[in-house]
């Protein structure tokens, strides 16, 4: 309707169905309007010259209403940046799950305040949409979790890490007897390294990193070159998984626990497009020295959940 009124060829075919008002009429009623208007233009101008405290109030009340819309704007902006807004949010959610989980839970949390002992260690990536609590429905005390860029398990003989230090307690003090490794599609990190350049900027701390995939890599480059770059960094997703499987045996204690079955280690694949998920187990049959040679390792209890 407004593009209608403001439209001139709508109001020229519109005016055919009203009645038609003479021109002479109309221009004598434009005249007396705008004639009347100004005369109360000028009276209240006159109103308010003579009354100086209508002057007082004005002058009051302008600079009174914007510097309260400058002050509400930096309030709304001060709320942005310190996340106000988003902290209140999360303060809410924070008293849902105190109501609704904790407080109805009272002894089960009391008891993980004493000791834990989780049945899963998961390798999840740092990824914000792929957490690992919320699409596994993980509770706490049931998994010891361990999240980095594309869910990478550098091999045992290279530097310390955050990953390694969480290998170590969660295997030989909680003694978890399962090591899920979750990768997932769109992997950025994955990306980054499929596009990495064998000559780059070693001072990258994201290249320094990735480059513990580089073995998914090169096999991924290997057997899908054909391939475009999308479907190689989906190859390689999945690879990079079985890679970190490989490399969690170069760890003496955990290749013994695995040899003695008490540990057993999984695969897990999450595309987060179809929402689907596919799960695999490693099946042991030979020592760290065969991981080192670069052998095809196989898998067992393949399930695809979707």
């Amino acid at each position: 309707m407004a593009q209608s009124l403001l439209n001139p060829s709508s109001v020229s075919n519109s005016s055919t169905s009203l009645p038609r008002i003479s021109s002479t009429t109309s221009t004598i009623f434009g005249s007396k309007f705008k004639f009347l208007e100004s005369k109360q233009i000028q009276l209240r101008l006159s109103n308010f010259e003579s009354n100086p405290a209508l002057r007082l109030k004005a002058s009051m009340d302008a600079p009174a209403l914007t510097q309260e819309l400058k002050n509400d704007t930096k309030k709304s902006i001060i709320g942005t940046r310190s996340g106000g807004d988003l902290f209140n949010k999360m303060k809410h959610r924070f008293l849902n799950f105190k109501e609704d989980k904790y407080l109805k839970n009272v002894e089960h949390y009391q008891n993980l305040a004493k000791s834990q002992a989780p049945k899963f260690l998961v390798i999840a990536c740092a990824d914000s949409r792929v957490c690992p609590s919320q699409i596994l429905g993980f509770q706490p005390g049931e998994a010891f979790i361990v999240r980095n860029v594309a869910n990478l398990v550098p091999p045992f003989e290279t530097g310390p890490s955050e990953t390694k230090a969480a290998l170590e307690f969660s295997v030989n003090t909680l003694e978890v007897p399962n090591i899920l490794v979750i990768g997932h599609s769109c992997c950025g990190g994955i990306r980054a390294l499929m596009g990495m350049q064998d000559d780059g900027n070693s001072s990258s701390f994201i290249r320094s990193w990735v480059v513990v995939g580089n073995n998914a890599r090169l096999s991924t480059k290997a057997v899908a070159s054909n391939l475009s770059f999308d479907q190689q960094c989906r190859h390689c997703e999945k690879e990079s998984i079985n890679r970190s499987m490989l490399n969690l045996l170069t760890y003496p204690w955990i290749e013994e626990r695995v040899a003695k079955g008490l540990l057993c280690i999984h695969g897990g694949y999450y595309d987060f497009v179809d929402c689907t998920f596919e799960k695999w187990t490693l099946d042991y049959t030979g020592s760290s020295s065969k991981v080192e040679s670069g052998d095809v390792f196989s898998i067992q209890n393949r399930e695809f959940w979707c």
